[in-house]
């Protein structure tokens, strides 16, 4: 993980700084905000700012956005009181670090805020001969294509790749494609000169540039406009780009993986995709099978991710019964290990025995694993139309019980708040857990604030009124 700390360096930082270095953290440090603002538009990148709470945070976090740098921000401070510590929190930083550090602590913000800690975990056969292609081609320098459904672990599988490459110690560069409007996406691939649009300040170094000697990971691939797709193959055939209103080309050295959960040869076919970058990105094809069709790495996954959140939120690890552990095992998973994960986090904060149990263990929509039309065992799944509109009208029946007379912003509300005193008032885990941005959560939040609600302050669950995150 690359972190880029500001401000500065004083005794008590550079300790902070060792200890995540100890973590695997690559650390690059200056002085002032806009000096961050403009390594990261250099192209010299950062997964993490790590950011002294004195320095004007809501404005480095907006020097950073228009330029359509997203990076996220934790706060440190020396001596900080909770009102300090807090408005580090709503001008923008997931996080704040007291010092002096404690490792421990350290280790952690890292991990929850980077979470780039994605082992690739497996035990199903299926799944392991994927990973024995993947050794097989890891070391060489063909373009890779990840396909498979949305969830199952392209971009882990992408991550891995990287790491047992001969390009392990040089930056992996991931963008969404899917992600940035059409008009956004070429200057963020391939940088712009100054000038070059109305909002174009100074130069600015695109995801290539910024991937040199490394890998870049081109997720969803399939949904790219069909002009950059020729700027692309371009790039690829010639590692050469051209940045937007630059005169002349740049050299890049990257090695490329995509991924996409479309069948790109049917898009070819529909002449949506160009079939020249597909034979150019396809020189090795790696399909992630879905997690039902690896049923022997389910609960070891699930066993993997309650380990994980038990750690991220400071709870003890309880093991999984064996009645939740069949339930779990049952189940058909639409959104692959995406949703596995996420019910696993969501169990760990549930659960209220000395086990983790069925009850524990919630869907999306939030009814219980047990019972579920996804299930593949017994006859809680018929497969049939009278199966599937009782247990809608159940669902609805409970729902409208439960919030009758509500209206929705006050169910939306008490969902949020909820969640939130069951993260111990982490936003970033609430975050995850309720699908919606960091940003839309604090959002929420400086609305119910405003409003006189107590709201739980970070890392606490304990309700501090007049608090906005």
């Amino acid at each position: 993980m690359r972190l880029l700390v500001v401000g500065r360096l004083s005794g008590q930082l550079a300790s902070a700084v060792k200890m995540a270095m100890a973590h695997g953290a690559k650390v690059t440090h200056v002085e002032r905000a806009d000096q961050a603002t403009e390594q990261l538009r250099r192209g010299q990148g950062a997964d993490l700012l790590m950011v002294d709470y004195q320095l004007d945070i809501a404005a480095l976090i907006a020097a950073n956005e228009a330029e359509r740098i997203t990076i996220p921000v934790v706060a440190f401070g020396i001596d900080a009181d909770a009102r300090e510590a807090a408005a580090a929190i709503k001008a923008g930083a997931k996080e704040f670090i007291p010092l002096p550090p404690d490792a421990e602590l350290i280790a952690a913000v890292l991990s929850a805020v980077a979470d780039d800690e994605k082992p690739m975990i497996s035990a199903d056969p299926s799944m392991k001969a994927v990973l024995q292609l993947a050794d097989q081609v890891a070391r060489s320098e063909a373009s890779i294509l990840i396909t498979g459904e949305s969830g199952v672990g392209k971009e882990v599988m992408a991550r891995y790749l990287h790491e047992h490459s001969r390009r392990a110690e040089r930056p992996f560069i991931s963008v969404n494609c899917a992600a940035i409007p059409d008009n956004l996406l070429e200057s963020e691939l391939f940088g712009h000169e100054k000038g070059a649009f109305t909002g174009a300040v100074a130069r600015r170094i695109g995801k290539f540039e910024e991937a040199d000697g490394g890998t870049l990971l081109l997720d969803e691939i399939s949904e790219m406009d069909a002009r950059l797709q020729a700027k692309l193959l371009r790039a690829i055939q010639e590692r050469v780009i051209d940045r937007v209103g630059g005169s002349k080309p740049v050299s890049v050295n990257i090695r490329i993986i995509a991924t996409s959960n479309r069948d790109l040869a049917k898009a070819v076919a529909e002449g949506v995709f160009r079939e020249d970058l597909l034979y150019r990105l396809n020189v090795v094809n790696l399909r992630l099978p879905s997690l039902r069709e690896r049923p022997g790495d389910i609960v070891v996954l699930a066993d993997h991710f309650i380990k994980k959140y038990a750690a991220a939120n400071g709870v003890p690890v309880r093991p999984i019964s064996a009645t939740a552990r069949q339930a779990i095992a049952a189940h058909r998973w639409p959104g692959n290990v995406r949703e596995l994960e996420n019910a696993m986090h969501r169990a760990v904060l549930l659960a209220t025995g000395s086990e983790i149990d069925v009850d524990a263990i919630r869907l999306p929509d939030g009814q219980p694993l047990s019972g579920q039309g996804g299930a593949m065992t017994g006859h809680a799944y018929d497969g049939g139309q009278g199966g599937i509109a009782a247990r809608a009208a159940q669902a609805a029946d409970a729902v409208t019980r439960s919030f009758v007379g509500q209206t929705v912003a006050a169910m939306e509300k008490t969902l949020i708040l909820d969640t939130l005193t069951h993260c111990l008032g982490n936003r970033t885990h609430a975050a995850n857990i309720l699908g919606i941005s960091i940003r839309t959560l604090r959002n929420k939040l400086n609305e119910y604030s405003d409003e006189g609600t107590a709201i739980p302050a970070p890392m606490s669950g304990v309700s501090a009124s007049g608090y906005a995150a």
